[in-house]
């Protein structure tokens, strides 16, 4: 039983990395470290950088959401602790 515990546990742990990290690098990095950049590119007239700042990184981590509970549903249903 621990051993199966640490293993759900390690996978949830690297589901949130991954996914936390695609939103700091939307969010963080597209709107702040890479608004030059991304300004260069327009997107509806607005410059990329602007975008990101003020609601592509929101679309994204709704995105996200929707995501982590895919994957969270289906490594319940894999370590057998899914509410049924």
């Amino acid at each position: 039983m621990g051993r199966a515990k640490s293993d759900y546990w390690r996978k949830n742990v690297r589901i949130l990395f991954i996914l936390l990290s695609i939103w700091f690098l939307s969010s963080f990095g597209a709107a702040i470290l890479f608004a030059e950049e991304l300004n260069t590119i327009r997107l509806g007239g607005f410059k990329l950088g602007f975008w990101f700042a003020q609601q592509g990184s929101i679309y994204i981590f709704i995105v996200l959401i929707f995501v982590y509970v895919k994957l969270m549903n289906r490594l319940d249903k894999e370590h057998e602790v899914d509410e049924k």
